[in-house]
């Protein structure tokens, strides 16, 4: 009788894991696709065997008591021995022990919606509610998928074990393969009676409600994940996670730009010549601008925390007025009068078009000025 242990290199009191990491190492280095020959194809079939024994519980213990591992059968390569036992040592699977039926319960999916919010909510945040098309737990069998007071019964075909192997011929001898079992489509177990809501999945579709706490600070992309919140998994498995995607209405007066807010405060020209404060409204209640004497259309006021809250810090961004200063298109023969009045006093009564250089320009306009050293 060969001496498995010598054939894998471990000791006789080597744990199961010890075994697996000895084969697969050996296999790597003998398989005739990586070693090709004869002397290396059957050191190959050797040390498989010699796994085929000492991997598994009742071999071993036969072959260790001194009896044939295989009760008294030919005892060569491929007898009992999984074609996923060599894949294992190749690509690192989880070899013959993570076999076997599958679980029902499987964690849920993960889900996506879109919440549509205001600009103010974006600012201060504040809690919204929800309406999901999700999957929960089955209120009837409560994620079991019977019927109440059936439950399973172990898979005639399989016999419990969720696969069902076949042996087939290779250069390398018989080889075993496994498959899922279609009968119990590898659960092990069949379902004698499913339940009538759920048709057996543990789970039901339906709409439910979700408060939301919405964080100061998001903009339009702002993805908000809720643990726990998805889908029920199948039989009454863990739920998935939700995903909130935000995205931020416009608002008709104040635009978002970063964390600051602008808007166009429209100011008489009259104001605009003498200087004001003026009172108008803002996402934190009525505010004051001053308005210097001889302010000109384009100026820009800040007014310093009145902007977004910072979604990740202390703080918010600052709120950006720009003047438009209003020239009057109607006047009456009085005010017609004082106009040209005053235009006579600033000797302004048959002025000279002056051309300047254009504010602003655009990016080239401004790069042509910095190299001009304008």
């Amino acid at each position: 009788m060969n001496d498995y242990y010598a054939d894998l290199g471990v000791n006789r009191d080597a744990s199961s894991e010890e075994i697996k990491r000895a084969y697969r190492r050996l296999a790597r280095k003998l398989h005739p696709d990586v070693n090709p020959g004869p002397e290396a194809e059957a050191e190959f079939k050797k040390v498989s065997q010699a796994y085929d024994v000492l991997s598994d519980p009742e071999k071993k213990r036969n072959y260790d008591m001194g009896a044939d591992p295989y009760g008294g059968a030919s005892g060569g390569f491929g007898q009992g021995f999984s074609f996923s036992d060599i894949m294992d040592a190749f690509f690192g699977g989880a070899g013959a022990g993570a076999r076997g039926p599958r679980s029902r319960v499987q964690r849920g999916q993960d889900a996506l919606i879109r919440l549509d919010i205001d600009l103010p909510t974006a600012v201060f945040g504040g809690e919204k509610e929800v309406t999901l098309d999700t999957a929960v737990v089955c209120s009837t069998c409560h994620g079991e998928g019977c019927q109440p007071g059936t439950g399973t019964r172990q898979c005639d075909v399989c016999n419990g074990r969720g696969e069902v192997q076949q042996v087939q011929r290779s250069f390398l001898g018989q080889v075993m393969t496994s498959r899922p079992c279609s009968a119990c489509q590898g659960f092990g177990t069949v379902i004698t009676s499913p339940c009538f809501e759920c048709s057996g999945h543990g789970r039901v579709r339906t709409r439910r409600p979700l408060s939301l706490n919405v964080p100061a600070g998001v903009d339009t992309g702002t993805r908000i994940q809720l643990a726990g919140e998805g889908e029920i998994g199948p039989g009454g498995g863990p739920a998935g996670d939700l995903y909130v995607e935000i995205a931020v209405t416009p608002h008709d007066k104040f635009q978002r730009r970063g964390d600051d807010l602008h808007c166009v405060v429209e100011v008489p020209m009259t104001a605009a010549v003498l200087g004001t404060v003026l009172n108008f409204e803002t996402f934190d209640g009525p505010a004051e601008l001053e308005v210097r004497a001889g302010a000109q259309s384009g100026e820009v006021t800040t007014l310093k925390g009145l902007g977004v809250t910072h979604l990740r810090g202390n703080g918010r961004g600052d709120l950006l007025a720009t003047l438009k200063v209003l020239t009057p298109t109607r006047l009456s023969s009085e005010q017609e009068e004082l106009i040209r009045k005053l235009a006579q006093l600033r000797g302004e009564e048959s002025p000279a078009g002056r051309v300047t250089h254009m504010e602003g320009g655009g990016l080239l306009g401004r790069l042509r000025d910095a190299f001009l050293g304008k």
